[in-house]
């Protein structure tokens, strides 16, 4: 006999109806309550702890259809041109250096740079391991090959002014050191640039190697490898398809990037309204406003372009009266000038540094709200300067003995951009009685006739200062004359000091001090009306997660991290996570 077949087994559901079959309803029914409560509250407990202890974590999969306006001519570091080629550039190749989440530059291809004491020496070991998308192992004599084409004069590369005078060595496999002719603590920015693999480059002679058809279909390091090229019925090329690259050091979530390249922005405008694109990076910023925010975001970061009016006081006896430059400077609403021409997309300033760059000018760099009328504010200070209102409604002051009427002439390119400004700037001055004359020109004529021979009184222009702040060619005086970038001719003895100072050191803690010193001389001696710094904006669809974007100085820098976007993920207890 099977004595276990006749022992009785007991369930949950046994026990629970042996016991509730024994009670009055009366607690059979409070029985049940509780017993629902019970659950429900083990239920809720679940889902608490669920929602408070996971966490999202990104996961492999998606594509990302970029719209561009422009087409790609050199995917190629050495030669890229075109903000097309840039922005493949960014995706298929990469740097010894790159910018990180906060814009800073970080090692990529270097394991590790280590700069000597007189700051002219680079000791670079590179990280082993990494792979060309063909499968070959970058070694140090791609990084020289690179650096030697950059500096070839046949080649005419536009990166070259920025290797003249620089001697690069391979040490062994790993190893190599980059020596320049003085101190220049900004030239490290020119370590983002993406090496070539010199197996693929080398047996062409350099005559050849802007037509190489290496330039468009594209080999690199980068986190993500050429996978198609779409062209038209022309064969001309109108698409890429890129995949992310498994051997790479950043391996990307999303697993495809498609380009689409169009003629113009009314194209690409068409193409977003009918979802054939998810993002774009060429829409204008009065275009911005046409996009459809339920479906796309707009991520903006300042550029480190200041917008400002120089003033030439070799040209003008007023100009040289600082209560003038005050008074025009003062008179100027520039958010609501930032409202009018960039749309709202921009940052008000009154600095030589563009906001968002350094830790030290936010406070200075960007005006506060307008509380005093800016019309009265800026004849009081021409009254407090001397200067007196005539009849006919202009001001005169004696100057050296001589009678001067405030009059100001205005050169600047005819471009929509600052064409707009320009009128607006006379309407204000006009109407505290300046005596405003606007001069327009094409670009070209602009830098031949008015900027290189400084032959201007007042000058609207944008100056292009860079991610590292590098204020020497626009400020020091020996930049004066062309081809200095001290268009204004500003001189100030301890500007130069603290300038020649800044690049010396790598020390960003000293830049910091430093810059903000001189950001204070320039705005106490207003040689140059500072306005405004344009935004740049990428549409991106919201679905895509993770993009942060911060000191860019180009736009195709919005790749920098782009291993981190995703647009998919899960949620995982930590203990679970690999990250």
């Amino acid at each position: 006999m099977d004595l276990n077949n006749n022992k009785r087994r007991f369930s949950l559901p046994d026990i629970y109806f042996s016991f509730i079959k024994r009670r009055k309803l009366s607690d059979k029914l409070l029985f049940n309550v509780a017993l629902i409560a019970v659950g429900f509250s083990i239920l809720t407990a679940i889902f608490t702890a669920n929602h408070l202890f996971t966490r999202t974590f990104p996961t492999s999969g998606g594509t990302i259809t970029e719209g561009i306006v422009g087409t790609p001519r050199f995917v190629n570091p050495v030669l890229a041109i075109n903000r097309a080629d840039h922005d493949m550039v960014a995706l298929v190749y990469s740097g010894l250096l790159k910018l990180d989440e906060k814009g800073d530059l970080v090692p990529d291809l270097a394991e590790s740079i280590v700069l000597s004491e007189d700051g002219k020496t680079y000791h670079i070991i590179l990280r082993k391991g990494v792979k060309f998308h063909n499968g070959l192992e970058l070694k140090a004599r791609d990084v020289v090959y690179t650096i030697a084409l950059i500096q070839n004069p046949e080649l005419k590369s536009p990166l070259r002014g920025n290797w003249d005078g620089v001697v690069v060595q391979e040490i062994n496999d790993y190893e190599l050191t980059i020596v320049l002719q003085e101190a220049h603590a900004p030239f490290k920015e020119n370590l983002t640039v993406g090496i070539l693999p010199r197996e693929l480059w080398d047996a062409l002679p350099i005559e050849q190697v802007p037509f190489s058809q290496n330039n468009t279909e594209p080999i690199g390091t980068g986190p993500y490898m050429l996978k198609e090229v779409l062209r038209n019925k022309s064969g001309l090329i109108n698409g890429y398809t890129l995949e992310a690259f498994s051997a790479s050091n950043y391996k990307p979530n999303i697993t495809k990037l498609a380009f689409k390249f169009y003629q113009n922005e009314e194209e690409l405008l068409s193409a977003l309204g009918k979802k054939e694109i998810t993002s774009t990076p060429s829409l204008s910023l009065e275009n911005l406003s046409r996009v459809d925010r339920s479906t796309y975001n707009i991520i903006t970061t300042p550029l480190p372009r200041t917008f400002g009016i120089y003033l030439n006081q070799n040209k003008s006896a007023a100009l040289r009266d600082i209560s003038v430059r005050r008074a025009l400077n003062a008179a100027i609403n520039k958010k609501g000038l930032v409202d009018l021409v960039l749309f709202g997309y921009g940052k008000e300033t009154n600095s030589p540094v563009p906001p968002g760059f350094l830790n030290t000018e936010e406070s200075s760099s960007t005006s506060t709200a307008v509380t005093v009328n800016p019309i009265e504010k800026a004849q009081s200070i021409l009254r407090d300067g001397g200067w007196k209102k005539t009849e006919a409604g202009t001001w005169e002051k004696e100057i050296d003995r001589n009678k001067v009427t405030l009059s100001v002439s205005l050169s600047t390119a005819n471009t929509p951009l600052f064409d707009q400004t320009a009128t607006k700037i006379a309407e204000i001055w006009k109407s505290i009685g300046v005596d405003v004359h606007v001069s327009q020109f094409e670009q070209t004529d602009l830098v031949q006739s008015v900027i290189r021979p400084r032959d201007f009184e007042a000058l609207l222009y944008g100056a292009d200062i860079g991610r590292q702040v590098d204020l020497y060619p626009f400020w020091h005086s020996s930049q004066k004359n062309d081809p200095g970038l001290n268009i204004g001719q500003y001189t100030n003895i301890e500007v130069d000091a603290l300038l020649t100072k800044l690049r010396m050191k790598d020390d960003e803690a000293t830049k910091a001090e430093t810059v903000g010193l001189v950001e204070r001389m320039i705005q106490d001696d207003v040689p140059t009306i500072f306005l405004f710094v344009p935004m740049f904006g990428y549409v991106l669809d919201n679905r895509v997660q993770g993009v942060e974007l911060s000191k860019l100085s180009k736009q195709s820098e919005r790749f920098a991290n782009v291993s981190k976007w995703h647009i998919k993920s899960s949620n995982v207890w930590p203990i679970f996570s690999h990250n």
